[in-house]
């Protein structure tokens, strides 16, 4: 990958590992689900729109409406709601953890929709590796409790969405100006989440922390964070892409513990290690530019 696309690996790595502790917090802070969702997405959808104008780039939108509602339904309207339904269940650690399984759904797509993006050799082993945490989570922390398997379930329906939806942007909209492409996928999946919202709003006003934590994940985590994930699928392809979703889980543990006192179990840190591996596996075991100076000329060769 190139230096570009290094970069915006390491900052999707830390802004996407986030998420999972400020849905909890909102979720927690009386919330729903779908207001959880609405409102980050609607209040991103301004910053964009408003940059997307600025710089005179929604013409560029015209004739894309489709493939624009196509990502914002995949990427957005399904996948936020059910992250923030399967926190009401499970730990914000354990969530991320369970999006791990993002990579696995790439390369399984990829066998009928992008023959470029198809894992083979190590790279598959190594997303195979990665998964094999996830069953070890759902296996030892989350079965035969039936509220945490349900919001499992819940969070593993958003990594389906979150699978089809980098595919969508890579073959119909990576040549438009990332603010446009966003600003408008979120203004559409704002349309979309209207109603849920509407039908659950809260019947008393959520927390200070809550409300705090809906701004953040309007304007660092969705805003800021899709124009990021636009130039890394358009430097990395959808596959290298998503494997931040092998390093969300450390940030997402970390602050899980730190701040909120979860305690993940034996199979979290069984998957957390097995994550790890696949991470290094699934990117071929390339370093970052700055980092290789000391291997060979073959392996500088074939990271270009």
């Amino acid at each position: 990958m190139s230096s570009r696309a290094w970069l915006a690996f390491g900052a999707m790595s830390a802004i996407w590992g986030v998420p999972y502790l400020f849905i909890k917090i909102a979720v927690d802070g009386g919330v729903p689900p779908a207001a959880v969702a609405w409102t980050r997405v609607t209040l991103a959808a301004a910053v964009l729109l408003a940059l997307a104008w600025r710089a005179g780039s929604l013409p560029s939108l015209r004739g894309r409406v489709r493939w624009l509602a196509a990502y914002a339904i995949a990427e957005i309207s399904i996948p936020f709601p059910l992250i923030a339904l399967g926190e009401q269940h499970v730990a914000s650690s354990l969530a991320a953890i369970l999006i791990a399984s993002v990579p696995l759904i790439i390369a399984l797509l990829a066998l009928r929709f992008d023959p470029t993006e198809r894992a083979t050799g190590g790279r598959l082993f190594g997303l195979l590796l990665g998964v094999g945490g996830v069953v070890a989570l759902v296996g030892l922390d989350v079965s035969g409790k039936a509220d945490e398997l349900l919001g499992a379930l819940a969070i593993l329906g958003a990594a389906v969405g979150y699978a089809i939806g980098p595919l969508v942007l890579k073959h119909r909209l990576v040549d438009l100006d990332p603010r446009a492409t966003m600003g408008g996928s979120l203004a559409l999946a704002s349309l979309f989440l209207a109603v849920p919202a509407a039908l659950t709003a809260p019947t008393e006003a959520p927390t200070a922390g809550a409300v705090a934590s809906i701004v953040v994940l309007g304007l660092v985590c969705t805003a800021l964070a899709f124009v990021i994930f636009n130039v890394l699928i358009a430097d990395a392809g959808p596959g290298r892409a998503l494997v931040i979703t092998y390093v969300n889980p450390l940030v997402a543990v970390a602050l899980g513990v730190t701040l909120l006192g979860e305690r993940p179990g034996a199979g979290a840190v069984a998957g957390l290690l097995l994550i790890l591996a696949g991470s290094w596996l699934s990117t071929d075991g390339r370093l970052p530019p700055g980092l290789r100076s000391r291997r060979p000329q073959r392996a500088e060769t074939a990271a270009r």
